[in-house]
């Protein structure tokens, strides 16, 4: 077994890491997340404020000594990572160096890819409020180049995939309305199927059965209907996820749930009231939680 000796102080006022939105109170986890969220990073995270925390409310003096003259200099983003690895000992050299590597690759992304990586960790991490609105951040900032032409701007195929995976976000929120435009929006940039299957499973599941019968159909005689085997393979795929559900533990709570309030029996009311209000309070606590990013956004 490896052990890993902690250095440093652990902080009583956390860092929060700039796009990666995640709060450390240690070194370690400092490094943690740099590691495994290289992919996300950029020079925004080179900042004064990040080697003050380490010094001051870390303790590690010599390291933010380090530190201030890359931020100064504004320094290569790599060398400022890997040296707070190196640092703590915590990771081996061909673990550093990998990390390395991905800071460079990235370096040759645009500052939107940049910024999009980040807002899709967001979505990964089903902080969709927030996600959305840096989605809508970099279609502004999209728009705004390409009309004074400031910057060389990606490929459309980057702006089809913000507009899809605002989709995607909206589809997390259940707004399937404003996501079957955004999937809409992708397949009209640059054609790809992908984008035009995602938007209608979003009508599919924003509408009743028979409003969906009654859309296909129109869309149908206007030409912009999905090919039988799309709509096959679309129906395929629902009824799939139908059966993976049923087979869930969440399925199973729900049912119980449901046989708890139709029982009539006292003690199965008391449980069943409890347990809504359980869950009412972790959909509260994830609705602040949203709210309160979305804000600082």
């Amino acid at each position: 077994m490896r052990v890993c000796i902690s250095i440093g102080n652990y902080a009583t006022i956390p860092y929060t890491i700039p796009g990666i939105e995640v709060s450390v109170y240690c070194i370690e986890e400092l490094c943690y997340l740099l590691g495994e969220n290289a992919v996300l990073l950029d020079q925004s995270i080179m900042r004064r404020e990040l080697a003050e925390w380490i010094e001051n409310d870390c303790g590690l003096v010599d390291l933010a000594r380090e530190l201030y003259p890359m931020i100064q200099r504004a320094g290569s983003l790599s060398s400022f990572v890997c040296l707070i690895l190196e640092y703590t000992g915590l990771h081996d050299g061909l673990y550093i160096e990998n990390v390395r590597r991905t800071l460079k690759r990235g370096a040759g992304l645009s500052t939107i890819e940049r910024h999009k990586k980040q807002i899709d960790y967001l979505v990964e991490k089903k902080r969709y409020v927030s996600a959305i609105r840096g989605y809508a951040n970099l279609v502004e900032k999209w728009e705004s180049v390409s009309k004074d032409h400031s910057s060389v701007l990606p490929g459309l195929n980057v702006l089809s995939s913000i507009h899809h995976n605002m989709g995607v976000a909206y589809a997390g929120m259940m707004v399937y309305d404003k996501a079957a435009k955004e999937f809409e929006e992708a397949y009209r940039l640059d054609g790809d199927r992908k984008h035009f299957a995602a938007y209608l499973a979003a009508k599919r599941m924003g509408m009743s059965e028979s409003e969906y019968i009654a859309f296909v159909g129109d869309a149908g005689t206007s030409g912009n209907a999905g090919t039988a085997a799309e709509l096959q393979e679309l129906e395929s795929e629902l009824q799939r996820l139908q059966r993976d559900w049923y087979a869930q533990g969440d399925a199973h709570r729900l049912s119980l749930r449901k046989n708890m309030r139709n029982s009539g029996a006292p003690d199965d009311l008391q449980k069943y009231v409890e347990e809504n209000e359980r869950i009412l309070k972790a959909l509260k606590d994830s609705y602040r939680e949203n709210v309160s990013i979305f804000e600082q956004g």
